[in-house]
């Protein structure tokens, strides 16, 4: 069993931020600032340190990269440390810890940013607790820092292409960090581009 003493490519001050309660991080890492291409890999705490998951998946962030202060329409995904206690989509719960809604106001069609075909991408979802209340459906449009700041932002299935703000990962791997995912482990998102990260 491979265990590392620290999380790869965060620095200090990332490190120290992370939750002394969360067990599991999903580590989201982008290539730079403007940058759509993201790294996410799952680790769980373990004696000594952090054991990884076999294998990282290659997803996508937001189309203009990444920002520390996000606001709504900025095409960015925010850089920060969030918690992770819901989930839903499209299809029924596949067997997660978290709380699971079922919709289908997850219904996407459309194109994407390279005309890549949306359907499908909200099949499975895990909200991610920026500007949202923890405990509601991640469709809950109640923003607590208000609209201007931006919501609905998740970890969602891939679909071949820049995000809007979200974090997007193969849907494979997206089924298995929900079935993974276990809300007494009080799991989080650590998410921004490599350079800020590593601070």
């Amino acid at each position: 069993m491979t265990v590392l003493t620290s999380l790869p490519g965060l620095g200090p001050r990332t490190s120290a931020a992370i939750p002394t309660s969360a067990g599991q991080v999903v580590l989201a890492i982008g290539a730079s600032t403007t940058s759509s291409d993201t790294t996410v890999q799952l680790f769980t705490r373990v004696p000594g340190g952090w054991q990884p998951a076999a294998l990282a998946w290659q997803g996508h962030n937001a189309v203009d990269g990444w920002t520390a202060e996000h606001y709504a329409g900025d095409s960015k995904s925010p850089v920060g440390i969030f918690g992770l206690t819901d989930a839903g989509g499209l299809l029924p719960d596949p067997g997660t810890k978290l709380r699971y809604t079922q919709s289908s106001g997850f219904t996407i069609n459309g194109t994407g940013f390279r005309n890549e075909p949306l359907a499908g991408s909200f099949d499975y979802v895990i909200a991610i607790n920026y500007n949202r209340t923890p405990g509601t459906s991640p469709m809950d449009p109640t923003m607590p820092m208000g609209a201007s700041r931006g919501g609905g932002i998740w970890l969602h299935v891939d679909h071949g292409g820049p995000t809007h703000a979200c974090v997007s990962v193969p849907r494979d791997d997206m089924k298995q960090l929900l079935l993974t995912l276990d809300p007494a482990l009080k799991p989080v998102v650590v998410m921004g581009d490599r350079g800020s990260l590593a601070r």
